[in-house]
């Protein structure tokens, strides 16, 4: 899968810029604050719906103006299809893949993209809402149906969870109202408790793989699953509470029975704090280096390593998996953080991918086979070839 193509209007510092991209590795090189990683994001937001810096849309639109549009080239082999998103400082942002309209929802069935960036050092350090985002992306780009699925867990959740609000333990009508939006969000958090678990399961050997290659040894990097149906208390503690934690595959009638099981024994605690206490919203994907949680324990360097490793493992999932080929690879701002040894060996982990975009500040600091195609990005321009 490539980007042959990028456009932009009003996005980021961009008022406009139209950017053609090669095969295999594109380097943007620029000052820092010139607009080098607006480019990848923009690129980005087409598979994601999202941002890795900021959390909201307006953020990325040009300061004074109402919208701003990307839209790219995708290839995939023969095939070929424009993207194009708008989004809207007021009212829903809009699609289309050949100037057919979409849901936005809909843009990760056409394009894919990995993105590793120094802020991912939190998938490792930071709170668990961060590594049900990066899950949850990556289910979503391995099979996109689930962005409807966990569209209406969400839309449950927000039901049950104004329903317990308003509950009393005595009104036996809104008792039974409850139970039925308990099988449903039973049936949609179990969908994503099954396809989440398979997606672990099949991350861990390559997230293992993926550290030994950068960090240059092996400390037994590994993954597993908390699920707060099995915890034993409903904080937030995934780390304490090892009943909570599973390896493997889960089937979708385990995961329900545990969730039925869960919200029966919660009921009395969910109806005093009005709030859903189990379920796929509060779970978490732990990282482990030699069996110890890399949360707390791993160094910074051990810590940059796992993220890195995260990211080329998603890639390596998505290249076996995904019908469109092999998602485009983003190192955006990386190669200043490692020295000139792991430089290498990123180099050559990322070597084989049909596309890959780097963005530095300093030339230099990338190696020489992932130079590629330059370009070179001033004040919100893309320069012309010859111009300083």
């Amino acid at each position: 899968m490539l980007v042959r193509h990028l456009s932009l209007r009003d996005f980021r510092n961009y008022e406009t810029a139209e950017l053609t991209l090669a095969a295999g590795a594109n380097l943007f090189v620029g000052s820092n604050g010139q607009g080098k990683t607006n480019l990848v994001e923009a690129i980005g937001y087409l598979s994601t719906l999202g941002s890795h810096r900021v959390s909201t849309d307006g953020a990325m639109i040009r300061q004074g103006t109402d919208s701003a549009i990307v839209r790219a080239r995708i290839e995939h082999g023969e095939q070929s299809v424009l993207l194009e998103v708008q989004l809207n400082r007021t009212g829903a942002n809009r699609a289309q893949a050949n100037r057919r309209a979409i849901k936005p929802r809909e843009l990760p069935r056409y394009f894919s993209s990995v993105i590793f960036a120094p802020e991912d050092i939190m998938l490792v350090r930071g709170d668990p809402s961060g590594r049900r985002r990066f899950i949850d992306e990556l289910l979503v780009l391995r099979s996109p149906r689930m962005a409807g699925v966990m569209a209406d867990y969400d839309r449950v959740l927000r039901q049950r969870n104004t329903l317990l609000k308003s509950a009393r333990a005595t009104n036996v009508a809104q008792l039974s109202t409850l139970d039925i939006w308990d099988e449903r969000l039973v049936d949609f958090g179990s969908a994503i408790i099954e396809a989440r678990s398979a997606l672990v399961a099949d991350l861990t050997p390559e997230v293992a793989r993926a550290y030994a290659a950068v960090a240059g040894s092996d400390h037994a990097a590994a993954l597993s699953s908390y699920l707060s149906i099995h915890a034993k208390s409903s904080e937030d503690d995934a780390e304490l509470d090892n009943d909570a934690l599973r390896g493997g595959a889960i089937s979708f009638d385990t995961a329900a029975a545990g969730f039925r099981t869960a919200l029966a024994r919660l009921r009395r605690a969910e109806l005093q704090r009005g709030v859903t206490l189990a379920g796929p919203h509060r779970d978490d994907l732990v990282l482990q280096l030699n069996g110890m949680p890399a949360r707390g324990y791993a160094s910074h360097g051990e810590s940059w390593s796992f993220a890195l490793a995260l990211k080329l493992a998603s890639a390596e999932v998505l290249r076996r998996d995904a019908a469109g080929g092999d998602p485009v690879l983003v190192l955006d701002d990386v190669f200043a953080e490692l020295d000139e040894s792991r430089r290498g060996r990123l180099a050559a982990a990322v070597g084989g991918f049909e596309q890959v975009l780097i963005t530095a500040a300093v030339f230099d600091d990338v190696p020489a086979e992932l130079v590629g195609q330059v370009v070179r990005i001033r004040a919100g321009r893309v320069l012309e070839e010859g111009e300083e």
